[in-house]
């Protein structure tokens, strides 16, 4: 079909572009993580990389950053979560157990901030276990630094992972003050405390009979020592200031055993820590929003249902 009037139609395009812009129709915003000092990182030839089939991935991340999603300020209820997408510790689901969960946040009216973490054997890590926490206690500090620009609530901040995405989420859940660099600006003086945790199909522990041991070998190294081991399995660092936690599991997930879970979910009980834990029959491992999946697609409403109710 032979378009005419040409130039009237380019200044439509153009104006309808410049209103993109203009007014941020856009839906997300990438934000660095840290400024041009990142701790526990030396300059190599490695290059992050990608790879777009039915799931994105993300590999060998050299600068770690938060990609930001806003409700509309008519909606927004002032709850913030950080997501941290899951991938053995080797690359991350970006748009699986990413993009695709914080569009879900946002139609609840909740902002959703997507992790994009290093990862631990990268070369450009020098210590390889250390990077991952650091970068979601900074993710932390970051969105409560922000909070009041971002309309979000500095008091309603969570943290969420999948599989070892929902390892590193846990490890911040009862880590969140150990300190393993010199702070490099005033955002670091924030408190890195989660004030809740949901975590899906998570590692929780690196223990061999029931950890993910592809995981373990991509966090801890092929030889870790009993410390290290010790120190990652988070069963044994849950205290009564370990945040509020919910928890989902399939019952048939035969790479990262439910035991998990109900490991992690005793620890709570016993420190007396509010938790919530939903438990299916089916589902395997790595069902993101389980679309299609017969009712373990509603565990999206157990979890709208829980964060109403902290």
């Amino acid at each position: 079909m032979e378009i005419k009037h040409a130039p009237f139609f380019k200044t439509i395009l153009s104006v309808v572009f410049l209103s993109v812009t203009v007014f941020g129709f856009s839906q997300s915003e990438v934000i660095p993580l840290w400024p041009d000092k990142i701790p526990n990182f030396r300059e190599t030839n490695e290059k992050e990389t990608q790879s777009k089939g039915d799931i994105f991935w993300i590999y060998k991340v050299q600068k770690p950053s938060l990609e930001i999603y806003l409700p509309t300020k008519s909606t927004a209820t002032g709850k913030a979560v950080v997501i941290c997408p899951g991938g053995s510790y080797s690359g991350l689901a970006y748009d699986w157990e990413g993009s695709d969960i914080a569009k879900w946040f946002n139609a609840k009216g909740i902002a959703a901030f997507i992790l994009k973490y290093r990862m631990p054997q990268s070369k450009s890590v020098i210590v390889s276990h250390e990077a991952p926490l650091q970068d979601a206690q900074r993710a932390i500090r970051l969105v409560r630094k922000n909070a009041e620009q971002w309309n979000v609530n500095k008091n309603q901040i969570g943290i969420m992972g999948f599989s070892a995405g929902g390892h590193l989420a846990a490890t911040l859940s009862t880590r969140y003050d150990h300190q393993t660099f010199d702070p490099i600006d005033h955002i670091d003086t924030q408190n890195a405390r989660p004030d809740f945790a949901i975590l899906l199909y998570p590692i929780i522990s690196m223990k061999s009979e029931i950890t993910h041991q592809s995981s373990k070998d991509n966090l801890l190294g092929q030889n870790p020592t009993k410390t290290l081991i010790d120190f990652y399995s988070n069963e044994h660092h849950v205290n009564n200031n370990t945040p509020s936690t919910l928890l989902i599991h399939s019952s048939d997930d035969y790479e990262v055993p439910v035991s998990n879970s109900l490991l992690f979910y005793k620890a709570l009980q016993k420190e007396g820590v509010s938790s919530e834990m939903h438990l299916y029959p089916y589902g395997g491992h790595g069902f993101s929003l389980a679309i299609g999946k017969g009712y373990l697609q509603s565990w999206t409403d157990r979890m709208e249902d829980w964060l109403n109710n902290l």
